[in-house]
């Protein structure tokens, strides 16, 4: 199984597709997304220009997605 290290690009570069992907399935706007994740709605905008996110703040990202995703198939 690949992980983000064995991957060719970026960890950033995987979360910003990772992001963008969700963004397009869940119809939500980038800067609630980064509000409601990260508490910053500049966050995928940042990521977008080249910000390189701490592991926490990536982390806490990927754990948003993968709870909003739960809590909308439970509905």
């Amino acid at each position: 199984m690949a992980t983000l290290s064995d991957s060719p690009l970026r960890r950033d570069e995987v979360l910003i597709r990772k992001i963008e992907k969700f963004l397009r399935e869940t119809n939500m706007a980038w800067t609630k997304f980064g509000r409601l994740a990260v508490h910053d709605p500049r966050f995928v905008g940042d990521l977008r220009n080249g910000r390189t996110p701490r592991a926490e703040t990536a982390e806490r990202a990927e754990r948003f997605m993968a709870d909003y995703r739960e809590t909308a198939g439970a509905r």
